[in-house]
């Protein structure tokens, strides 16, 4: 995306009060754009095809087509769309779920209009953010694995890659993991692009699901 362009977003929600109040909130923000709003997750599968946003606010439950199948339906078509889950919804099973589906966030209502700002950027960035509250059930994900035969451990990362590697699967963005390691962001960056590299040309989401899988980034209790 030009940096020069505004963000443009599609809110997916069936409660008109909070399309409503996320519409104005959106309105009231520089450098952001709403394109569109849908009610039902046929509805948004529908007019991300014809809008091609470039951010989808996505609630999970809607009629006809919950927002983690509407999430995986749109980005087999439109891969590029960055989809961030904003919800009640406060469970491992829909975190998860939703990181498959290849959601870049995973929001809750009721954040602030800093917090909503700062999402939208990061995934419109390709970044992975989550809210505070679901951090500590990043620890949960995967958790059946746990007791399974050793999973690989990506030999091909160097240390530094995965003591970043790591960071990234506890939700981490890019400048907390620079100021935690007292390296310039674009150092990171580098590091970042050569990880996602080497799991096989994935996005920031999938590489946490990866690293989960493997057993890093567990926080403890």
């Amino acid at each position: 995306m030009n940096p020069m362009n505004p963000i443009r977003i599609l809110i997916a929600d069936d409660h008109p009060l909070f399309r409503d109040g996320m519409a104005a909130l959106l309105r009231s923000l520089e450098n952001v754009e709403l394109v569109g709003q849908a009610k039902t997750g046929e509805e948004v599968i529908e007019l991300a095809d014809a809008l091609q946003p470039d951010v989808i606010l996505m609630d999970i439950r809607m009629p006809d087509v919950n927002g983690i199948e509407a999430t995986r339906r749109i980005l087999e078509a439109s891969p590029h769309i960055s989809v961030l889950i904003v919800t009640m919804v406060e469970d491992s099973d829909s975190l998860s779920a939703a990181l498959r589906a290849g959601a870049r966030g995973y929001l809750l209502k009721g954040a602030d209009q800093a917090e909503v700002m700062r999402a939208i950027q990061a995934v419109s960035n390709n970044e992975a953010i989550f809210s505070s509250a679901v951090v500590p059930l990043l620890s949960n994900i995967f958790s059946a694995s746990r007791g399974s035969a050793a999973l690989p451990v990506f030999p091909d990362l160097t240390r530094r890659e995965h003591e970043i590697l790591t960071f990234i699967a506890q939700g981490q963005s890019n400048t907390q993991i620079a100021d935690r390691l007292v390296l310039s962001p674009r150092t990171v960056r580098n590091h970042i692009s050569n990880i996602f590299s080497k799991l096989g040309d994935v996005d920031r989401a999938q590489a946490i699901i990866l690293a989960r899988e493997a057993g890093l980034g567990r926080l403890e209790s």
